[in-house]
């Protein structure tokens, strides 16, 4: 064993131990975060506006701080873009993580002193609970990379901007940087395509043990990869061991990887936003991924079905920690340490544990389909692909659904455009046990088929890089950018209509 590894396993042991402390005092632990916040933010803009200094209670704050998305506190987050100071958060934000919005144009995420460790501090954690609880250290002796965003930053008004992803990369701890790939010049490179095809040059060679993204940007990489090699990715890096992940649901990409792998290697799931870093796979063994509830962070959670719901008092409830249930669909709100207060992410999530508290992502709270009443969630279109593929050889590189309301003949049904890397034998029989799995997982989407008001399902065939061209056509291939698996309507697969 390495010294290197070494100090890993004992540098492990340690966090995990001191996790313990706060997931085994978790109402406790949100307490004293919330009280701190409130403290904090006393005298800012908005502590003053709504009244911090009268807020002791939870009931205060839910009184007094309204749910708001980004548009809604666009108000006070255009003040500190100004340059203004003291508004959301005492002092100015270090930096603005700068993400694309949908009405708004440009959203600006500040990033503060208080809250910006958190974001390096979760990701080393979540390698070093795998460390404790597998006992393999062995590659922090090789090379590792993510595919990131590049690390270039302009400035606002003093204040650095750019991709979340791109400011993290300034705080790769110093033991990693001789490890880390690619190159600062490579990172730079704004092009995505010509950035993979200098990433695979750079890293063709090397010992690579880690690898971490964005799955389907990560499935770009590998591809070329095992072009250039003529052999599976596993052949080309044999200490290759730990996949990294976040941001979408792995599952449906899981077959596709494994091919081009050619075997399989553990992963590690992470859930990090611009507006901060919610949860990690803290074990191999257990479902879901642990809330971090000791990070500058208080959450509130509405059941997604009373979202929309209005109420003549106080809007749907809030529920706090301790009020949580299984396996119920929970919109995600925060208020944190970089000045933002009763923010809808717009991320529904599920609790798969209570003891300790360990969360899967759902879906997104605009991204759905409901155009009959259905209310399809992501984790459920997810969840009936992979069954549906279940013990057959079909792998698949991406997929979206959308409603077609106004088909030329017959009833309206759901769509499902999927980028098949192998195409089933028999599609009609592939499209019937998606929509059987779907008919078991929502009872509204059963009735409609039942009820003869949907027909089931059609599957669409979309062209090798359908999605890879989707994207960079609106500006968005790489990065932190995702393929919504959900559409209200057929914006995105107007694009595969128009392209045929």
């Amino acid at each position: 064993m390495s010294l290197k590894s070494y100090l890993a396993k004992k540098f492990a042991k340690s966090i995990y131990r001191k996790t313990q402390i706060w997931a085994n005092n978790p109402i406790q632990t949100q307490q004293n975060v919330f009280n701190e916040l409130i403290r904090q933010a006393k005298n800012t803009q908005f502590g003053t506006d709504h009244h911090f200094d009268s807020i002791k209670t939870f009931e205060d704050f839910s009184k007094n701080v309204p749910i708001r998305d980004y548009e809604a506190l666009k108000i006070y987050v255009d003040k500190v873009v100004q340059g203004e100071e003291n508004v959301l958060w005492k002092g100015k934000p270090l930096y603005f993580a700068k993400t694309s919005g949908t009405t708004s144009g440009a959203k600006y995420i500040p990033l503060t002193k208080e809250s910006m460790p958190f974001h390096i501090e979760a990701a080393r954690n979540a390698i070093l609970h795998y460390i404790h609880e597998t006992g393999n250290a062995d590659f922090v002796n090789g090379k590792m990379i993510f595919l990131q965003g590049s690390p270039i930053l302009e400035e606002k008004n003093g204040i650095q901007l750019g991709r979340l992803s791109g400011i993290v990369a300034h705080f790769v701890p110093k033991y990693l940087q001789k490890n880390r790939m690619p190159t600062f010049e490579t990172n730079c490179i704004e092009d995505w395509e010509t950035k993979v095809d200098a990433i695979v040059e750079e890293t063709f060679n090397e010992d690579m043990t880690v690898i971490s993204g964005i799955p389907s940007w990560v499935q770009m990489y590998f591809e070329k990869l095992q072009q250039k090699a003529e052999q599976p990715v596993g052949e080309l890096f044999k200490n290759f061991n730990l996949f990294i992940y976040g941001g979408v649901n792995f599952e449906p990409y899981r077959a596709k990887f494994d091919n081009l792998i050619g075997r399989k290697v553990d992963s590690i799931e992470l859930f990090p936003a611009s507006e901060g870093f919610f949860a990690y796979q803290d074990s191999q063994k257990e479902k879901g991924m642990l809330l971090l509830l000791n990070t500058g962070i208080f959450y509130e959670f509405i059941k997604s079905d009373e979202f929309y719901t209005d109420s003549e008092t106080s809007g749907p409830k809030r529920y706090t920690i301790g009020e949580v249930e299984l396996n119920v669909n929970y919109v995600l709100i925060i208020s944190t340490n970089a000045g933002l207060w009763g923010y809808n992410i717009g991320d529904t999530v599920q609790f798969t544990s209570l003891k300790p508290y360990r969360v899967i992502v759902s879906g997104r709270i605009k991204h759905y389909i409901s155009a009959f009443g259905e209310h399809v969630i992501g984790k459920e279109v997810e969840c009936a692909l992979k069954e549906a593929m279940e013990n057959t050889s079909i792998q698949i590189n991406e997929f979206t659904v959308a409603p077609q309301i106004t088909p030329l003949e017959g009833l309206p049904y759901h769509e499902w455009f999927i980028e098949f890397e192998n195409i089933p034998d028999n599609i009609v029989a592939f499209a019937e046990a998606i929509d059987s799995a779907m008919r078991t997982q929502n009872s509204y989407y059963d009735d409609l088929i039942s009820g003869k008001v949907l027909q089931k399902l059609v599957i669409t065939k979309v062209a090798k890089n359908g999605f890879q061209e989707y994207m960079k056509s609106i500006g968005k291939l790489g990065g932190q950018n995702k393929i919504p698996r959900l559409s209200n309507d057929r914006t995105i697969v107007d694009f595969f209509s128009n392209t045929k």
